[in-house]
Protein backbone atom coordinates (compact mmCIF):
# COMPACT_ATOMS: atom_id res chain seq x y z
CA UNK A 1 0.00 0.00 0.00
CA UNK A 2 1.32 3.73 -0.85
CA UNK A 3 0.36 6.44 1.53
CA UNK A 4 -0.16 10.11 0.47
CA UNK A 5 -0.43 12.96 2.42
CA UNK A 6 -1.32 16.77 0.68
CA UNK A 7 -0.69 19.30 2.58
CA UNK A 8 -3.27 21.47 0.67
CA UNK A 9 -6.28 24.21 1.64
CA UNK A 10 -8.10 22.87 -1.34
CA UNK A 11 -8.08 19.62 -0.92
CA UNK A 12 -11.19 19.30 -3.77
CA UNK A 13 -9.17 20.33 -6.60
CA UNK A 14 -7.51 16.62 -5.76
CA UNK A 15 -9.59 14.70 -4.02
CA UNK A 16 -12.14 14.51 -6.91
CA UNK A 17 -10.10 13.90 -10.01
CA UNK A 18 -8.32 11.19 -7.68
CA UNK A 19 -11.78 9.42 -7.00
CA UNK A 20 -12.07 8.58 -10.24
CA UNK A 21 -11.24 5.52 -12.73
CA UNK A 22 -7.92 3.71 -11.89
CA UNK A 23 -6.66 5.64 -9.19
CA UNK A 24 -10.69 5.89 -7.41
CA UNK A 25 -10.43 1.72 -7.88
CA UNK A 26 -7.12 1.81 -6.78
CA UNK A 27 -8.16 3.49 -3.24
CA UNK A 28 -11.31 1.94 -2.99
CA UNK A 29 -9.12 -1.53 -3.12
CA UNK A 30 -6.65 0.06 -0.39
CA UNK A 31 -3.90 0.03 -2.43
CA UNK A 32 -3.81 3.94 -2.47
CA UNK A 33 -4.65 5.93 1.24
CA UNK A 34 -4.73 9.85 0.11
CA UNK A 35 -5.19 12.07 2.97
CA UNK A 36 -5.42 16.17 3.15
CA UNK A 37 -4.11 18.34 5.75
CA UNK A 38 -5.30 21.81 5.64
CA UNK A 39 -2.15 24.18 6.87
CA UNK A 40 -4.51 26.55 7.82
CA UNK A 41 -5.42 24.47 11.21
CA UNK A 42 -1.95 25.38 12.27
CA UNK A 43 -2.58 29.27 11.93
CA UNK A 44 -2.59 31.39 15.05
CA UNK A 45 -4.95 34.29 13.94
CA UNK A 46 -9.11 34.30 13.49
CA UNK A 47 -8.56 34.67 10.04
CA UNK A 48 -6.82 31.84 9.64
CA UNK A 49 -3.75 33.92 7.64
CA UNK A 50 -2.06 31.60 5.45
CA UNK A 51 0.40 34.22 3.13
CA UNK A 52 1.55 37.90 4.28
CA UNK A 53 3.70 40.68 2.20
CA UNK A 54 7.05 39.51 1.25
CA UNK A 55 9.86 41.73 2.70
CA UNK A 56 11.63 44.08 0.07
CA UNK A 57 9.03 44.47 -1.56
CA UNK A 58 7.41 42.77 -4.83
CA UNK A 59 4.38 41.56 -6.30
CA UNK A 60 2.20 38.78 -4.76
CA UNK A 61 2.20 37.37 -1.00
CA UNK A 62 4.25 34.64 0.21
CA UNK A 63 2.87 31.58 1.92
CA UNK A 64 3.88 31.91 5.79
CA UNK A 65 6.48 29.59 6.91
CA UNK A 66 5.07 27.98 10.52
CA UNK A 67 1.76 26.59 9.06
CA UNK A 68 3.78 24.58 6.31
CA UNK A 69 5.87 24.16 8.94
CA UNK A 70 3.45 22.30 11.71
CA UNK A 71 1.43 20.37 9.16
CA UNK A 72 4.53 18.56 7.73
CA UNK A 73 6.07 17.58 11.37
CA UNK A 74 2.76 16.21 12.43
CA UNK A 75 2.73 14.33 8.97
CA UNK A 76 6.11 13.23 8.91
CA UNK A 77 7.34 9.72 9.50
CA UNK A 78 10.49 8.02 9.73
CA UNK A 79 10.05 6.79 5.98
CA UNK A 80 8.01 9.57 4.82
CA UNK A 81 9.87 11.75 1.77
CA UNK A 82 8.24 15.12 0.96
CA UNK A 83 8.02 16.60 -1.87
CA UNK A 84 7.35 19.90 -2.73
CA UNK A 85 5.69 21.40 -5.69
CA UNK A 86 8.23 23.99 -6.86
CA UNK A 87 9.19 25.60 -10.49
CA UNK A 88 12.74 25.30 -9.45
CA UNK A 89 12.38 21.87 -8.53
CA UNK A 90 13.53 18.59 -11.00
CA UNK A 91 11.09 17.93 -13.90
CA UNK A 92 8.77 15.01 -13.12
CA UNK A 93 9.79 11.95 -14.81
CA UNK A 94 8.83 8.33 -15.83
CA UNK A 95 11.96 7.31 -14.12
CA UNK A 96 10.72 9.59 -11.04
CA UNK A 97 7.43 7.95 -10.95
CA UNK A 98 8.99 4.63 -10.89
CA UNK A 99 11.52 5.55 -8.06
CA UNK A 100 8.60 7.47 -5.94
CA UNK A 101 5.86 4.07 -6.28
CA UNK A 102 8.76 2.46 -4.24
CA UNK A 103 8.03 4.60 -1.60
CA UNK A 104 5.81 4.14 1.65
CA UNK A 105 5.05 7.17 2.23
CA UNK A 106 4.53 10.19 0.36
CA UNK A 107 3.89 13.86 1.45
CA UNK A 108 3.10 16.81 -1.39
CA UNK A 109 3.50 20.20 -0.45
CA UNK A 110 1.48 22.02 -2.84
CA UNK A 111 2.97 25.38 -3.29
CA UNK A 112 0.38 28.75 -3.59
CA UNK A 113 0.67 32.87 -4.53
CA UNK A 114 4.36 33.92 -5.22
CA UNK A 115 6.07 31.26 -2.89
CA UNK A 116 6.74 29.76 0.25
CA UNK A 117 9.14 31.05 3.11
CA UNK A 118 12.53 30.66 2.18
CA UNK A 119 13.19 29.39 5.35
CA UNK A 120 10.64 26.23 5.17
CA UNK A 121 12.47 24.76 2.23
CA UNK A 122 15.08 22.45 4.44
CA UNK A 123 11.63 20.42 5.40
CA UNK A 124 11.58 19.54 1.50
CA UNK A 125 13.03 16.29 0.65
CA UNK A 126 13.25 17.26 -3.25
CA UNK A 127 11.27 19.40 -4.95
CA UNK A 128 9.65 18.78 -8.47
CA UNK A 129 8.10 20.79 -11.55
CA UNK A 130 5.77 19.83 -13.90
CA UNK A 131 7.46 21.54 -16.60
CA UNK A 132 8.48 25.34 -17.84
CA UNK A 133 4.68 26.66 -17.04
CA UNK A 134 3.34 28.22 -13.97
CA UNK A 135 -0.19 26.89 -12.57
CA UNK A 136 -2.36 29.00 -9.98
CA UNK A 137 -1.08 26.59 -7.28
CA UNK A 138 0.71 23.21 -6.69
CA UNK A 139 -2.79 20.90 -6.65
CA UNK A 140 -3.06 19.97 -10.23
CA UNK A 141 0.81 19.18 -10.31
CA UNK A 142 0.30 17.11 -7.15
CA UNK A 143 -3.11 15.37 -8.71
CA UNK A 144 -1.14 14.15 -11.81
CA UNK A 145 2.13 13.16 -10.30
CA UNK A 146 -0.43 11.26 -7.74
CA UNK A 147 -2.11 9.82 -10.68
CA UNK A 148 1.14 8.68 -12.66
CA UNK A 149 3.10 7.04 -9.26
CA UNK A 150 -0.23 5.29 -7.82
CA UNK A 151 -0.49 3.21 -11.36
CA UNK A 152 2.93 1.80 -10.69
CA UNK A 153 1.98 0.50 -7.63
CA UNK A 154 1.36 -3.33 -7.98
CA UNK A 155 -2.13 -4.23 -7.35
CA UNK A 156 -3.40 -1.03 -8.85
CA UNK A 157 -3.56 -3.28 -12.66
CA UNK A 158 -4.82 -6.91 -12.03
CA UNK A 159 -2.31 -7.55 -15.03
CA UNK A 160 0.81 -5.31 -13.77
CA UNK A 161 2.46 -5.88 -17.65
CA UNK A 162 -0.03 -2.87 -18.49
CA UNK A 163 2.42 -0.75 -17.27
CA UNK A 164 5.55 -2.57 -18.98
CA UNK A 165 4.92 -1.57 -22.33
CA UNK A 166 4.38 1.84 -22.79
CA UNK A 167 5.74 4.84 -23.83
CA UNK A 168 9.14 6.09 -21.88
CA UNK A 169 9.36 2.68 -20.32
CA UNK A 170 12.17 2.07 -22.28
CA UNK A 171 13.02 5.49 -23.26
CA UNK A 172 11.15 5.35 -26.51
CA UNK A 173 7.66 6.21 -27.47
CA UNK A 174 5.16 3.57 -27.40
CA UNK A 175 4.56 1.70 -31.07
CA UNK A 176 1.22 2.70 -32.46
CA UNK A 177 -1.69 -0.28 -31.82
CA UNK A 178 -4.92 -1.04 -32.99
CA UNK A 179 -8.50 -2.71 -32.16
CA UNK A 180 -11.37 -3.77 -33.80
CA UNK A 181 -12.90 -3.78 -36.45
CA UNK A 182 -10.13 -4.95 -38.37
CA UNK A 183 -10.90 -2.56 -41.29
CA UNK A 184 -12.21 0.83 -40.40
CA UNK A 185 -13.28 3.39 -43.06
CA UNK A 186 -11.08 2.02 -45.33
CA UNK A 187 -7.94 1.61 -43.46
CA UNK A 188 -6.30 -1.55 -41.99
CA UNK A 189 -4.90 -2.84 -39.28
CA UNK A 190 -1.33 -3.49 -40.56
CA UNK A 191 -1.10 -7.30 -41.32
CA UNK A 192 1.51 -8.20 -39.26
CA UNK A 193 -0.66 -7.78 -36.32
CA UNK A 194 -2.40 -10.07 -37.50
CA UNK A 195 0.30 -13.10 -38.50
CA UNK A 196 0.45 -14.83 -34.71
CA UNK A 197 3.57 -14.51 -35.27
CA UNK A 198 4.95 -13.00 -31.38
CA UNK A 199 8.91 -12.31 -32.41
CA UNK A 200 7.97 -10.84 -35.78
CA UNK A 201 5.08 -8.74 -34.11
CA UNK A 202 7.85 -7.38 -31.13
CA UNK A 203 10.21 -6.35 -33.84
CA UNK A 204 7.83 -4.20 -35.73
CA UNK A 205 6.74 -3.24 -32.71
CA UNK A 206 10.02 -1.93 -31.80
CA UNK A 207 10.76 -0.63 -34.85
CA UNK A 208 7.69 1.29 -34.90
CA UNK A 209 7.91 2.84 -31.46
CA UNK A 210 11.97 3.73 -32.27
CA UNK A 211 10.36 5.58 -35.98
CA UNK A 212 7.70 7.12 -33.55
CA UNK A 213 10.50 8.34 -31.40
CA UNK A 214 12.60 9.90 -34.02
CA UNK A 215 9.70 11.81 -35.43
CA UNK A 216 7.31 13.36 -32.73
CA UNK A 217 10.35 13.14 -29.99
CA UNK A 218 13.81 13.14 -31.02
CA UNK A 219 15.45 14.51 -27.80
CA UNK A 220 14.64 11.24 -25.69
CA UNK A 221 17.18 9.16 -28.35
CA UNK A 222 19.97 10.78 -26.52
CA UNK A 223 19.30 9.22 -23.03
CA UNK A 224 21.04 6.10 -21.95
CA UNK A 225 18.06 4.35 -21.50
CA UNK A 226 16.70 4.81 -25.33
CA UNK A 227 20.28 3.60 -26.51
CA UNK A 228 19.95 0.63 -24.88
CA UNK A 229 16.73 0.33 -26.47
CA UNK A 230 17.49 0.46 -29.51
CA UNK A 231 20.64 -1.76 -29.72
CA UNK A 232 18.03 -4.87 -28.43
CA UNK A 233 17.29 -7.58 -31.04
CA UNK A 234 15.28 -6.88 -33.94
CA UNK A 235 15.53 -3.01 -33.92
CA UNK A 236 17.21 -1.66 -36.99
CA UNK A 237 20.34 1.02 -36.85
CA UNK A 238 19.48 3.84 -38.82
CA UNK A 239 22.44 4.41 -40.97
CA UNK A 240 24.77 7.05 -40.99
CA UNK A 241 24.29 9.73 -43.72
CA UNK A 242 27.24 10.05 -45.99
CA UNK A 243 28.60 13.90 -45.75
CA UNK A 244 30.37 14.95 -49.07
CA UNK A 245 32.98 17.73 -48.88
Amino acid sequence: MLKVDVVTPFAEMIDGPLGQSIVGRARKAGILELGFTNPRDFTDDKHKTLDDRPYGGGPGMLMKAEPLYQAIKKLRKKNSVVILTSPRGQTFSQALAKKLAKKKHLIFVCGHYEGIDERVYPEMDMEVSLGDFILTGGELAAAVMIDAITRLVPGTFKKQDVVVSESFEEGLLEAPQYTRPEVWRGKRVPEILLSGHHAEMEKWKREQALELTKKYRPDLLTTSQAKKATTKKGVKKTPKKKTTK
